[in-house]
C-alpha cells in the first residue's frame, strides 16, 4: 500500500471516529444536552415551567429562544395551571437520545407548597424522548403509559413555547397560511375545551417561525397531528407565543412525534462583551473590565481605553486582557486598570465591540445614583396613599378598605398560611380596623409582607444612623395621605419612609395583639391586577348586611414564627434609633414592641435572628441585660460567625471581654479566608453560584453584612466585596445583556422591569430587579421582557434599599479620608 493511500484510508478512518458535533450534527456533551456551534438544545435541565423555563427548549446563536417542550392539559397554561413532576432522564449517547418520564399530577403541588395548584382528577405518565438527527433536525416524540380517558381527549396536547420579545415583527409560514407574530394579542377569541384563547393564527403540519431571518428560523414539521400556532397573551399577560399537537384518542407509542429545524450560521462564534460599570469608578477605587468569549475563543487580545474629552477620544493605553478561565459556558479575560485615577470621562473598545462612555470621578456615587431609588421607587410603592409626581397620578388612594381576618386553616396561592385559629379576637374574615396606614406594596404586586416591610424600614433606619442621611425632595403628608414626588417639605424624606414602614407594622400590632404575617388580596383575579393599585379593591370595608357589599378587602394573615418575630423585634429596635428625634412616641411604641415580642420568641432555637435583635435592642437601651444574653451565646456566634458576626460587630466596643473579642478576631479572619477564595471562583470578585433567580439580591445583602464586618474589622476585611457587589449590579455580570439592574441608573438600565406597571412595559426609577439568571445547566440570560420575575422583578426588603445602602457606603469608600 503506497504512502499516499495509507494516509487517505487514515484519515477517512479518523473522521468515521470524530465526535458527531465535528461533522455538524447535534451531539450531548459533557453536561446532558445538545450541542453544536451556535445551536444548543436542552431537555428538562431545568425546572421551573410557572417561569417558562424547563421542557425541551432551544438556544440559538447563544439565545433562547423557545422553552417549555412538554404536554400540558390546557392550550394556553398560567401561573398555577398543573405541571408535571418530574421522575427519571436517561442519557443514551449511542443512539443520541435523551428521554425524561414525567407524571400527572405532582402530589407535592396539590393544594400544597408556597404556590398551591389544583389538579384535576387524572393521572398518568409518560415520556418525551429527543433524538438527534442529521445536521441540525432533532426529533421529539411522546410516547404514554397508557390512552388517555375519553373525557381529556382534545385538552391535552404538546405545547412548544416561542419566546415572543424575539418576534415581534417577524413573520411566520404554516402550511400555505402566513402572517406576521403581533406587538400584542388580537382576537378573535374563542372558547376551547373551557378556555377562552385566541382562535389559532394557523393549523397545517410545517410551521417555520422567522423564514427570513437566518439567524433565527426555525421549522417544526409534526409527523402526527396537526399543528396549532396559538398566542398565549390574550388569556394570561406574560404568556408567549405556543406551538401546539393535540393527543390523539387511543394513543400511546408515538402519540406526538416532531422534528424540529433551527438553522445556523456556519461559524458562528459568541460576539465578546465588555462588561463595565453603567455608571463609573472612583478615582482610587479598583477598576476592572470583564471580557466574556465564546467558550472556544482563547484568543487574549488588545483593550483599548480612551478618554474622552471635546476633541473626541484620546488613546490612553492599548494592553492585551488577562485570561481568567472558564465560567459557566464562557471564556473570560480581565482588564484592570486600577491604575488609572485621572477624573474624566472614558470608553473602552475590545474587537470593535465599545462600551458606553463611563465616568470616573469621586463624586461618581453622590448623584443620579441611589436618588432615584428614594425619589421614585419608595414613594412609588407606598400604600394606603395617594401618590402625585407633577402631571402624573402613579396610583391613588388604596387599601382603605384594610382588612378582614383571613379564614382558617387556609392554604393561599401566594405562600401565606392560618391554622385553626386567627390567633387574635378576631374572627374569620371579620373587618380589622387600624391596618389601612402605612406600608409598601411588595415586589410586583400589591400585598405587604411583615418580612419586607421591616427590612425596608431596618435598612433606611441604617443609612441615616451609618451614613447621616438626610434629603427632602418629597411631600409626604400621613395626616391627609397624599404623597408628591419633587415637592420638597422640608422634613427629610428616609425619616418619613422609616415613619411609613414602622406605622404598619405597629398599627397592625396594636390592631391584632401580635404582628400580622401579612395583608394580601384573596383571589388570584385580584392578585394579577396590573394598574392603579386604587382599583384593586373598592376601598369600602365590607359588610355584609349592606346591600350590594363587595367581598373584595384584602385578607390580614398572622402566624407563630419565632424566627420572624424576632427579626422584626430587631427591625423596630434600629428603627426607633433612627425616629427618636423625628417622632418620639411612635419610636417609644416601637421601642416597646420589639422588647415585647422578643420576650415573646426568644429561646425557641432561633439564635441567629435572636442575637441580631439583642445586638439592635442593646444598641437602642444600652441595657446591659442584653449584653449579658450575647455573651452567653458564645460559642454559637463564633462557630456560625459568618451569620452572626456582622451585627455583634458592632458592640465589640462594650462587651469589655477580651477572650471573647480574640476568639471573635480570630473567627472572622478564618471567615474572610473562605469569602476571599469563593470571591476567585468567579472572574466578578463577589462569592456568586447562579440558582434559577437572577441573584442580585442576595449578592447586596450579602455585601450589606460586609460592609459592617469591614467596619469593624478592617485588618481581616478590605472594601473590595462592597465595590464588586455594586459593580455586579451596575453591569459587571454575566451574559450578553450588561444593563445596570437599577431602573433609571446608569447609561444602560432596566428600563423593562416586573414592577406594578410591567403591562406598560414600563418601569419604576429606582427598583432594583433581581437581575441575570440561569437557565440550566450553564446559560447566565437576561432578557427585555416585563413579565419574568426571575428576572427584572422589584422587591421590598432589599432589592431597592440594599442597593441603595451599598451605593451611599461605596461613595463613603471612595471619599475616604476627604
Amino acid at each position: 500500500m503506497s504512502h499516499h493511500l495509507r494516509l487517505a484510508l487514515a484519515l477517512a478512518l479518523l473522521a468515521l471516529s470524530l465526535p458527531s458535533a465535528a461533522k455538524g450534527r447535534l451531539t450531548i456533551n459533557e453536561q446532558d444536552y445538545f450541542e453544536k456551534p451556535g445551536l444548543n438544545v436542552t431537555v428538562f435541565s431545568d425546572i421551573y415551567p410557572d417561569g417558562h423555563q424547563t421542557g425541551v427548549s432551544i438556544i440559538q446563536h447563544g439565545v433562547r429562544v423557545a422553552a417549555n417542550g412538554d404536554l400540558r392539559l390546557e392550550a394556553s397554561p398560567g401561573q398555577w395551571s398543573p405541571v408535571p413532576k418530574g421522575i427519571e432522564q436517561q442519557v443514551n449517547r449511542e443512539t443520541q437520545t435523551i428521554s425524561q418520564t414525567l407524571a400527572y399530577p405532582d402530589e407535592t403541588k396539590h393544594q400544597k407548597g408556597f404556590n398551591p395548584i389544583e389538579y384535576p382528577d387524572l393521572q398518568f405518565s409518560y415520556q418525551v424522548n429527543v433524538q438527534a438527527l442529521k445536521g441540525n433536525s432533532f426529533k421529539v416524540t411522546v410516547d404514554l403509559e397508557k390512552p388517555l380517558p375519553q373525557a381529556w381527549i382534545g385538552k391535552v396536547g404538546f405545547n412548544f413555547e416561542l419566546f415572543p420579545g424575539h418576534l415581534f415583527g417577524k413573520s411566520w409560514l404554516l402550511d400555505n397560511n402566513s402572517g406576521l407574530f403581533p406587538q400584542q394579542p388580537n382576537g378573535p377569541i374563542h372558547q376551547q375545551k373551557g378556555e377562552w384563547i385566541n382562535a389559532p393564527m394557523a393549523v397545517g403540519k410545517k410551521l417555520v417561525v422567522a423564514p427570513g431571518e437566518d439567524r433565527q428560523r426555525l421549522t417544526i414539521e409534526s409527523r402526527t397531528g396537526q399543528l396549532e400556532l396559538l398566542d398565549g397573551r390574550s388569556n394570561h399577560n406574560n404568556g408567549w407565543f405556543i406551538v401546539r399537537s393535540l393527543v390523539p384518542q387511543g394513543a400511546t407509542t408515538n402519540a406526538i412525534e416532531w422534528v424540529i429545524t433551527p438553522s445556523t450560521i456556519e461559524g458562528w462564534q459568541y460576539t465578546p462583551v465588555v462588561q463595565v460599570s453603567q455608571l463609573g469608578y472612583g478615582e482610587n477605587q479598583p477598576k476592572k473590565i470583564v471580557v466574556e468569549q465564546d467558550k472556544k475563543d482563547l484568543k487574549a487580545s488588545k483593550i483599548t481605553l480612551y478618554r474622552v474629552g471635546e476633541k473626541g477620544k484620546e488613546k490612553i493605553e492599548n494592553v492585551k486582557v488577562k485570561p481568567w478561565g472558564k465560567f459557566l459556558r464562557y471564556n473570560y479575560f480581565t482588564y484592570d486598570f486600577s491604575h488609572i485615577t485621572q477624573p474624566g470621562l472614558y470608553v473602552a473598545e475590545y474587537r470593535k465591540q465599545r462600551t458606553h462612555t463611563f465616568k470616573i470621578g469621586n463624586d461618581v456615587f453622590s448623584r443620579h445614583a441611589w436618588q432615584p431609588t428614594l425619589e421614585y421607587y419608595l414613594p412609588v410603592q407606598m400604600c394606603h396613599m395617594h401618590v402625585a409626581e407633577k402631571y402624573r397620578v402613579w396610583h391613588g388612594l388604596c387599601h382603605e378598605d384594610d382588612a378582614l381576618m383571613s379564614p382558617v386553616n387556609t392554604n393561599h396561592f401566594d405562600g401565606y398560611k392560618s391554622g385553626a385559629s386567627t390567633l387574635t379576637t378576631f374572627k374569620p374574615l371579620e373587618p380589622v380596623p387600624g391596618l389601612n396606614v402605612g406600608g409598601w406594596h411588595d415586589a410586583g404586586d400589591y400585598d405587604l409582607r411583615v418580612e419586607s416591610q421591616i427590612r425596608t424600614t431596618w435598612l433606611l433606619a441604617m443609612m441615616v444612623e451609618e451614613f447621616k442621611l438626610e434629603y427632602d425632595a418629597t411631600t409626604i403628608d400621613q395626616k391627609n395621605k397624599r404623597v408628591e414626588i419633587h415637592q420638597p417639605d422640608g422634613k427629610n424624606d428616609v425619616l418619613q419612609q422609616v415613619e411609613h414602614g414602622l406605622l404598619t407594622v405597629v398599627g397592625g400590632y396594636e390592631a391584632l395583639g401580635r404582628l400580622y404575617r401579612g395583608i394580601i388580596v384573596p383571589n388570584v383575579r385580584q392578585y394579577v391586577h396590573l394598574g392603579d393599585a386604587a382599583t384593586q379593591t373598592d376601598n369600602k370595608t365590607y359588610d355584609p348586611n349592606t346591600k350590594n357589599a363587595v367581598a373584595d378587602d384584602r385578607w390580614v394573615f398572622t402566624e407563630e414564627n419565632p424566627n420572624r418575630e424576632l427579626s422584626t423585634a430587631a427591625g423596630l429596635a434600629g428603627a426607633a434609633r433612627a425616629l427618636k428625634s423625628y417622632n418620639p412616641l411612635l419610636a417609644e411604641k416601637a421601642l416597646t414592641i420589639a422588647q415585647e415580642i422578643f420576650e415573646n420568641a426568644k429561646g425557641k432555637d432561633n439564635q441567629e435572628q435572636e442575637l441580631f435583635a439583642l445586638a439592635e435592642l442593646a444598641l437602642s437601651t444600652g441595657d446591659k441585660r442584653y449584653i449579658k444574653a450575647i455573651l452567653s451565646k458564645e460559642a454559637y456566634i463564633v462557630e456560625n460567625i459568618d451569620k452572626t458576626g456582622w451585627a455583634i460587630g458592632r458592640l465589640l466596643s462594650q462587651f469589655n471581654h477580651p477572650e471573647f473579642e480574640k476568639k471573635l478576631g480570630e473567627a472572622v479572619q478564618r471567615y474572610q479566608t473562605t469569602i476571599k477564595e469563593q470571591e476567585k471562583q468567579t472572574p466578578y470578585g463577589v462569592p456568586y453560584k447562579p440558582h434559577i433567580w437572577g441573584a442580585g439580591w442576595g449578592i447586596q445583602s450579602f455585601a450589606v453584612k460586609q460592609y459592617y464586618f469591614n467596619k469593624t474589622w478592617p485588618q481581616h476585611t478590605g472594601d473590595d466585596v462592597v465595590l464588586n457587589a455594586l459593580n455586579f449590579i451596575l453591569g459587571v455580570h454575566p451574559g450578553e445583556n450588561t444593563l445596570s439592574f437599577a431602573s433609571g441608573v446608569g447609561a444602560n438600565s432596566a428600563t423593562v422591569a416586573y414592577g406594578v406597571n410591567r403591562a406598560d412595559w414600563s418601569y419604576i426609577p429606582g427598583g432594583v430587579i433581581s437581575g441575570t439568571a440561569l437557565i440550566r445547566p450553564d446559560l447566565p440570560e437576561l432578557k427585555i421582557w416585563p413579565f419574568f420575575w426571575q428576572q427584572t422583578e422589584y422587591v421590598m426588603g432589599g432589592g431597592a434599599t440594599n442597593y441603595m445602602f451599598l451605593v451611599l457606603a461605596a461613595d463613603k469608600m471612595v471619599n475616604k479620608g476627604k
